[in-house]
């Protein structure tokens, strides 16, 4: 049984389903953000990875997190989307 007919599962999923198109479109508008952030370090000659902004956007992110997200599933997680975020950007400049 799938739960296809349970209008709870169903409610849920389409819950789920917009909570996944909000995430893509929070990770296309970051990678817009970055992108916009490099083009003006580059113009200005300065370092286009800051791994002290890095270190410091996952204390932030920890202070932030209310759960039920875990520190390792937080630290994961964000880890993915900056080399995500490196590796989309790296494939626009080639």
């Amino acid at each position: 049984m799938s739960g296809d007919d349970d209008p709870l599962i169903r409610r849920l999923r389409e819950q789920v389903s917009d909570n996944d198109r909000a995430l893509i479109e929070a990770m296309n508008r970051r990678l817009e953000l970055v992108a916009q952030m490099w083009a003006y370090k580059r113009s200005h000659e300065l370092e286009v990875l800051d791994p002290e902004r890095e270190e410091w956007m996952l204390r932030y992110l920890s202070r932030a997190n209310r759960g039920p997200l875990s520190q390792q599933g937080l630290e994961e997680l964000f880890g993915m989307v900056l080399e995500l975020t490196k590796a989309e950007l790296a494939h626009r400049e080639d």
